[in-house]
Parts: structure tokens; sequence; C-alpha cells
């Protein structure tokens, strides 16, 4: 299937619900792409990595860094983003002059309302946000400022499922949903979740579709198995073998020592070779 435009992505809201992953690893790209995602998420860092092995997923990249610091570092951490492959920009900071200066410069952006990881402390810990009539109005609230400042998009998380469908009937942009039910326009999961190797806290909206941890245990287990053998074999020089080798012919070798035979070896002394 064709990569997905930004285009396109607003063509399909209330038509099909569109499927996104979170992930760093080209393995697990590869075969988001080869399963037909629609989208992913990834780091900075894994950036060209990921979109290497994914060349048919509409990508999204979180930058790390720099973003909040002004807008035109803004706008050179987004454009750096682009020229790594990214078909939008994930932006986590809630300054909507600073949305409006990458959106002008026709950078596609993906802001983020309803439960912040990082402010939890300020609201007594994980949990969901829009319960409240009141909550639930500043969360339409923000998603209309995003509007108005031309994101294309944003990442609802954690949000009642009735107030996120009434919310994502409303507005222009594409809404994904991180635990915010089946009336937003896409489903965000990280690809850990998906695949049972998360280590920690599994998320009430996580859903586990094979448990890959006891399979990755074992082959790191064989993994650490054949490194030990490899370096007790360099030790007692079993490896490599003869096999392993390749050899220059004799009249070939010969000519060679001739040539480097008045060299001094590594204790200092000279070795002459004899030719016959």
């Amino acid at each position: 299937m064709p990569k997905l435009t930004v285009y396109e992505i607003r063509k399909l809201k209330g038509k099909r619900q569109l499927s996104e992953l979170f992930t760093a690893d080209a393995r697990e790209a590869a075969a988001a792409n080869a399963a037909g995602i629609d989208m992913l998420v990834t780091t900075t860092e894994a950036a060209k990595t990921v979109r290497a092995a994914a060349p048919d997923v509409f990508l999204i990249i979180a930058p790390s860094g720099r973003m909040s610091l002004s807008n035109e570092a803004a706008l050179n951490v987004a454009y750096a983003a682009m020229d790594q492959g990214a078909d939008a920009i994930y932006v986590g900071c809630h300054s909507m002059e600073r949305i409006r200066t990458m959106a002008d410069a026709r950078i596609p952006v993906i802001g983020h309302v309803g439960f912040v990881p990082y402010r939890k402390n300020w609201i007594g810990g994980p949990r969901a946000i829009g319960k409240t009539a009141h909550e639930a109005k500043a969360v339409w609230q923000h998603v209309k400022a995003y509007e108005e400042a031309g994101a294309f998009g944003i990442e609802m998380e954690v949000v009642p499922h009735q107030v996120a469908a009434e919310i994502s009937k409303r507005t222009s942009l594409c809404v994904i949903s991180m635990g915010s039910g089946a009336g937003c326009d896409a489903q965000y999961l990280f690809s850990e979740d998906v695949l049972g190797t998360n280590p920690g806290h599994v998320p009430r909206h996580a859903k586990r579709y094979v448990d890959l941890k006891p399979e990755l245990d074992r082959l790191s287990g064989l993994m650490k198995d054949a490194f030990a053998a490899y370096h007790q074999e360099v030790q007692s020089q079993a490896y490599p073998e003869a096999r392993h080798q390749v050899a220059a012919k004799d009249e070939e070798f010969a000519k060679f020592l001739a040539e480097i035979s008045q060299e001094p070896l590594l204790d200092g002394t000279i070795r002459g070779v004899g030719l016959t």
C-alpha cells in the first residue's frame, strides 16, 4: 500500500481508523511496514534507521531537545527531522506560537492533549484527564488552540472515550487516541505493548497480541552462549581454523618476505629470510 500523505489522512477522517505504533527498532519497523501499519512514531536518534526499514509508512518524528528553547530553534529542529525522512513532527510543548511558526513553514505538526506523562506530578500521578465537565472543556479548548495554530493532528492521551469521540467529531484535526477510545481517528500503541516485551508497567489501554519476552530471553541466552564460546576459542586459538583464512601462493609470499626481511620484529631483532 502506498505511503499515506497528510492530504489523504485528512480525507480519511471519519471513514476508517488508522493504526499507529511507536518503535525505535529497525526490525520492528520493517515488520510494521510489511503488516500495513499506517503510521509510525520514532525518536530523532532512530529516525534514519526506522525510515530506511519502513519506507511505506507515514513517519512521525518526536525530536529530542531544543523544541522549547525558541521558535527559531524549534523550526531548525523540525527542518532537521524532515531531512531525516519525517512526514510530520510530534511536538509535546504547549506553545501555540511555536506550533504556528512550524505550521506557517508548512511543516505538519502533531500536538498532545489530555494526560501528559511528564506533568503527572502536578495532577497527583497518572490518571485520565476529562472525567469532569470542567476538565473535558479544557481538553476541548486545548484541541481548538492547536487547530487554530495550524496543527495537523493531536495525540489524545487517556481521555474518557465519550469526551474524545465528541471532540473528534468537532475538529478538523486528526485525533490520535492513546487510551482515548475508538471514537478518535487513529489508535496508537507502543510496539513493546503489542509484542509483550514491555519490562515495566503495562497501561490499561495496551493490548498484548503476542508474548515475545520469553522467546527474546531465550534468544538472549543463546547469544550469550555463542559469544562466550567464540571468546573462549579466540583465547585458545581454536578460532580461526584453516577454513576461515585465505592463503597467499608460496612464491608470492616468499617475495613479500624478501621485501620486509630487514624490517625489525617487535622484539627488535632482524630475521633473515633464506630463499631457494
